[in-house]
């Protein structure tokens, strides 16, 4: 019998796999317990579209991502914060502020759980980041931290 799978099943595959399995297994298991939907020719069509669909979605993420990264990439970001006594920052530049400084200068918004600061920004100066988008796409900004 020749089922398509709904849902990961541990030892027999993942959720959108065509397996042939036996009967007994198929109709008593895997459709009884909605793992697994039976292989017809309405099933297999709606599978394929599926998948076209979701590959549809990760190509326009992955074109829109490109865009973002061409914008920003190898550009300066500017953070203007207060300082203590002997120059040092009240705190510390996060990933956070540097989200909503991409967002007020260059009018792109990057989630602060993508940016990758190299080092702990605690002191005036220039610094480097890496924002990691998703499907392998990433760009390298730099941060330029100078007194309010």
């Amino acid at each position: 019998m020749k089922v398509i799978l709904i849902k990961d099943v541990k030892g027999s595959g993942k959720a959108g796999d065509t397996l042939n399995v036996a009967d007994g297994y198929g109709r008593n298991y895997l459709i009884a317990k909605g793992f697994a939907v039976e292989a017809n020719a309405k099933n297999l069509n709606d599978l394929a579209g599926k998948k076209a669909s979701a590959q549809h979605k990760i190509d326009v993420e992955t074109a829109d991502n490109k865009a973002v990264a061409d914008k920003i990439g190898g550009k300066e970001v500017v953070i203007k914060t207060k300082a203590g006594q002997g120059g040092k920052l009240f705190g510390a530049v996060t990933a956070s502020a540097v989200s909503d400084a991409l967002k007020a200068q260059y009018g792109v918004n990057v989630d602060k759980k993508k940016i990758n600061l190299n080092t702990e920004i605690k002191a005036f100066g220039d610094f480097s980041a890496v924002i990691k988008l998703t499907h392998g796409v990433s760009c390298e900004i730099k941060i330029k931290v100078i007194e309010e």
